[in-house]
């Protein structure tokens, strides 16, 4: 352990570190929130001694102010250039001043030095920032990150230090100590009260922490409640992401689509925000070719990794046939499902599962490898990214991606306690993607459920916009993203004269052409101050993705610093800096000792319970898998080596648990030839797969050299009923484990009769549904085709007996209260209801099965549009349009066809 980090924890005497507390404070409104962190100091040395603290701010925030208050006389702070900042700060410290200084690391991490902390004096320093709130099917989600965690640094160890992180500076990461605050046992914690005030009222829930809410009116405060740590003082860790999530039942009633801000001089600002309805455009959409990336390093250990795959696993089943997919885990190295993208059908779908199931987290985060993988294999598709996206690498991944797509997108999800979102949120706005959030306890299927549709809803591309009876210039982004069916899509712009015209924007969806015109009010005088500052950072993100070089890169530069120093906002370039002039006994001499704050373990690491070091300290080098030199993992796959990051000792990795898909164990144990290799670093040769005791219907497995006998001769039975059954985990009744041991010794005394008798139940699953039971839930689930209809029996085409036997298993999901809004099983059904959606111009012939289907479907669907398509699909049916408005009556009806 390094005395930087220990003096971090203590001071010699062994007095705490500086820091006594964060709060949150301020407002959520209808189109934006205005933040303010404030950090409260005490020195309880008898000295003078200055304090640093690394912290996170949402990476999307604009930082509008900085401001000091020392024995009560609060003073306000300006920016200047970074370098000039700095030499500001250090002239007040040498000179006995206090003094605030606050920069910039990463769009995400931030460093405040407060310097001369006076003896027993208190000291509040403040962080305001802003940002733009959007809504997307009448919900808001604001998240706050809480401490900077640990971050996986690549390279070989190079540089001298700047700074006082744990980690030291390398090749490929030269700031790596700027963002590596040392890792200890704080007692500070966090408190909040925000004020949220949208016009009307709203639900407000947190998957991550138990809150406190007064109502007043239509508004609300909402508070943490206190955790076990922290009872009786009114606070709780910093541990982990504050999430909130704004529920409203109408969705258009919190967007404003125009915002503006316009003193009685100079120019006005405006934020134009449209929700674009591109429905009517939804044509068949094109065969995806989709790579998942699954990240399997430490820092996923713990809960993260079962959310991720629990997630992909969601995603997989979204897929549609034809689609190509393919999936790579990673960590130190690299392997991947199959060596190239492969068709998406109910084998390939079985075999995804099951290898999904033995991913194993630990090693390091080697994610620019995989990623670029990824994207050359789909150079014009869809990339998946599942991560917490702890990386310190991030720009050198970015430019990689961007070199190696086409018109490529990537979709990431950011799973755990402490996501690093900045470089998830810039794959998603330099792609033209999407990223989503996920943190333990909420609901995955529906956030899979958003983001899938995202990448393969329709869209406007090669945008332009024309206005009409105002005129607007130095508009952002400069390159307009496309438009995305059900997604907000904001345009910043400035005017020089008020007054009332449109806005068009024109495109093409696909081949066809596009134009949406939209009404503009632009006033003479508007008090909205925060639009001004929201334009000048889209403004200066815009400049920073140009990635100029040379003399243009200097020129730009200049311009960004230049920006914002007008508008006062902190960038890579420029930092807030507070000075307090002192004077007589409150002017210290001498430099002050600096005492490094640590922070908290993220919570849900594991790697973080192997063991504490002395102070509390558990360096991350120390304990996190991240930083260990991995052992190449067996288990199917290919396996591409990528070199280990530094520090750290080594472990032998936990192998990978083998698993052969169950439909190969169904032909024999042998799997299929693998398609060509996929373009990514030379592999190494696939272990032959090793078949396992594969878990049979009803949580047994029979005997492997039986259950190759029988498949021979049921083909693909029992691959599907393997597939059906492993997810089925939980604990029985002891009536239930009885039944099924009973079962088991009929299938190992008599294997041939006993799957005879199981095809013979699971074939007509769907005419006998009315009398299954709960416990059989997800083995009728598991049985779901790739196509997300389920297979009948009985006379008529196959989209009539497709379309029957899915009407009558969702019925019964409904009896179990199971919808398209279940936490579990959600995503299944959402899937099954737009593949009747899709089987409806089918079933002209067969009225009767039309109606039981769309009824059915409109009963288990949740979601306005989702049920706008019911409706319009049933226009021509007049038995069933008229019962829509009357759910018992549907649901009579529909009961009685199911009986037909």
């Amino acid at each position: 352990m390094n005395e930087q980090a220990k003096c971090g924890l203590f001071t010699r005497d062994g007095a705490q570190v500086p820091l006594q507390g964060v709060e949150v404070s301020g407002e959520l409104l209808g189109g934006h929130a205005r933040v303010r962190v404030t950090q409260r100091y005490r020195n309880e040395e008898k000295k003078p001694v200055e304090a640093v603290y690394t912290f996170p701010l949402p990476s999307d925030a604009t930082l509008s102010a900085f401001s000091m208050t020392c024995a009560g006389r609060r003073v306000a702070g300006v920016v200047k250039e970074r370098e000039e900042a700095f030499r500001t700060y250090d002239t007040a410290i040498t000179e006995g001043h206090g003094a605030a200084l606050l920069d910039q690391e990463r769009p995400n991490v931030f460093t405040a030095q407060v310097g001369n902390l006076l003896p027993g004096e208190e000291t509040l320093v403040e962080v305001e920032f802003l940002q733009a709130l959007t809504a997307e099917e009448g919900s808001v989600r604001w998240m706050l990150p809480t401490l900077v965690a640990p971050r996986y640094m690549p390279g070989t160890v190079q540089g001298d230090r700047t700074a006082h992180g744990s980690a030291a500076p390398t090749t490929r990461v030269p700031d790596a100590d700027r963002i590596s605050p040392p890792i200890g046992t704080p007692d500070y914690g966090l408190r909040m009260s925000l004020l949220i005030d949208v016009g009307h009222e709203v639900v407000v829930e947190s998957p991550s922490h138990a809150l406190d809410v007064t109502r007043e009116g239509t508004r609300l405060r909402v508070g943490l409640k206190p955790d076990r740590a922290h009872e009786g003082s009114n606070k709780v860790a910093l541990d982990r992401d504050v999430v909130l999530n704004l529920r409203n039942a109408n969705p258009d009633v919190m967007l404003t689509p125009v915002v503006t801000h316009r003193n009685a001089e100079g120019p006005g600002t405006f934020a134009l925000t449209v929700v674009p309805d591109l429905l009517n455009l939804a044509a068949a959409p094109p065969r995806q070719e989709v790579v998942f990336v699954v990240d399997t390093s430490g820092s996923m250990d713990g809960e993260s990794l079962p959310q991720a795959q629990a997630a992909l696993r969601l995603c997989l089943r979204h897929l549609r046939e034809g689609d190509r997919f393919n999936v790579i885990a990673f960590e130190n190295s690299f392997r991947t499902f199959t060596p190239a993208p492969v068709t998406f059908t109910q084998r390939t779908l079985e075999q995804a599962d099951a290898w999904v199931a033995g991913l194993r987290a630990s090693g390091g985060t080697e994610l620019l490898e995989p990623l670029v993988a990824a994207m050359k294999a789909a150079p014009d598709g869809v990339v998946v990214l599942l991560t917490d996206g702890q990386v310190g690498n991030e720009g050198e991944i970015l430019e990689a991606v961007l070199a190696a797509r086409k018109s490529g997108r990537v979709f990431s999800f950011g799973i755990g306690t402490n996501v690093s979102d900045a470089l998830l949120r810039d794959l998603a706005r330099r792609t033209d993607g999407a990223v989503e959030f996920i943190h333990p306890g909420e609901r995955i299927d529906d956030k899979v459920v958003a983001q899938f549709s995202k990448a393969l809803a329709p869209r406007v591309t090669d945008l332009e916009v024309r206005f009409d009876g105002v005129e607007a210039s130095e508009l952002a982004p400069a390159t307009l993203p496309p438009l995305v069916d059900g997604t907000p899509w904001t345009l910043f712009g400035r005017y020089a004269q008020p007054g009332t015209g449109s806005v068009t924007l024109k495109g093409r969806s696909g081949r066809e052409p596009f134009s949406l015109t939209v009404r503009l009010d632009l006033p003479a005088l508007s008090d909205r101050p925060v639009v001004e500052k929201l334009w000048a950072a889209e403004r200066i993100r815009g400049w920073m993705d140009a990635g100029l070089v040379g003399r243009r890169a200097e020129a730009m530069k200049e311009r960004i610093v230049q920006l914002a120093l007008t508008h006062q906002l902190a960038t890579r370039y420029t930092s807030f800096v507070v000075v307090e002039e002192r004077q007589g006994e409150r002017r210290a001499s001498g430099t002050p000792e600096t005492r490094v704050v640590p922070v908290n373990a993220p919570a849900g690491w594991a790697m973080f319970n192997q063991g504490k070091q002395e102070g509390g300290i558990a360096p991350p080098q120390d304990v996190d898998d991240d930083y260990d030199d991995a052992e190449p993992t067996t288990g199917s796959g290919i396996m591409i080596p990528v070199p280990a990051g530094p520090g750290g000792i080594t472990r032998p990795t936990p192998p990978a648990r083998r698993a052969t898909p169950a439909s190969a164990v169904s032909r024999g144990g042998a799997a299929p030839p693998p398609p060509p290799s996929m373009s990514a670093p030379a592999p190494m040769s696939a272990p032959a797969p090793m078949p396992i005791q594969a878990e049979a219907r009803d949580g047994f497995a029979p005997p492997a050299a039986k259950e190759q006998e029988v498949a021979k001769k049921k083909g693909g039975l029992l691959g599907r009923m393997l597939s059906a059954a492993m997810p089925q985990k939980s604990a029985a009744a002891p009536a239930e484990r009885a039944r099924r041991e009973q079962k088991k010794d009929k299938a190992e005394a008599a294997p041939e009769a006993f799957y005879e008798a199981e095809e013979a139940s699971m074939l007509s699953v769907a005419d006998a549904a009315d009398r299954l039971a709960a416990e059989d839930v997800g083995s009728v689930l598991g049985r779901q085709l790739a196509n997300g209809l389920w297979d009948g029996t009985g006379e008529g085409p196959e989209a009539v007996r497709q379309a029957r036997a899915t009407a009558r298993v969702l019925l019964v999901l409904l009896r179990e209260g199971i919808t398209s809004s279940h936490p579990l099983h959600g995503a299944q059904v959402k899937k099954a209801v737009d593949a009747l959606l899709a089987l409806a111009p089918q079933l002209t012939q067969a009225p009767d099965v039309a109606e039981l289907a769309l009824g059915v479907a409109w009963l288990v669907a949740a979601g306005p549009r989702t049920r706008g398509r019911i409706e319009q699909a049933a226009k021509p049916l007049p038995g069933l349009g008229g019962r829509l408005a009357d759910t018992d009556a549907l649901r009579q009806h529909v009961e009685t066809l199911a009986t037909r």
